[in-house]
């Protein structure tokens, strides 16, 4: 699934905010070695994803009941068990480690991956 069209392009980002709806960044697609990859800016602040965190998340997230601690944490700190954060870097996630992408800026999964079920209807 191409997922640039429901997302955007660096042109053209989906605009976000965080969960606790104090600051915005935008998310958009773009091809990195042949694959398409989540971009998030947050101010100057880059951070890259693999894109299959998306449906991974959603999966992962009905299966549970819909709901997890957010628990969003940099890279290079320790991550709570049984949170969204932890999920995205744990070796028991589908991909078997990190969704983040870019060396120093692998974390934050949780905070800047989106939840929203309505995001999640119309990406299908």
């Amino acid at each position: 699934m191409s997922y640039k069209n429901k997302i955007g392009t660096k042109e053209s980002p989906l605009n976000l905010k965080t969960p606790p709806l104090t600051s915005e960044y935008t998310m958009h697609v773009e091809e990195k070695d042949g694959a398409e990859i989540l971009v998030c800016t947050v101010g100057k602040t880059i951070l890259h994803y693999d894109i299959r965190c998306l449906n991974d998340l959603h999966t992962m997230l009905k299966k549970r009941g819909d709901w997890m601690e957010l628990g969003s944490k940099d890279e290079k700190q320790e991550t709570n068990e049984d949170t969204v954060e932890h999920w995205g870097r744990s070796s028991s996630n589908p991909i078997g480690g990190w969704y983040g992408l870019k060396k120093n800026f692998k974390g934050r999964f949780g905070m800047y991956i989106p939840r929203r079920w309505s995001l999640w209807d119309s990406l299908k």
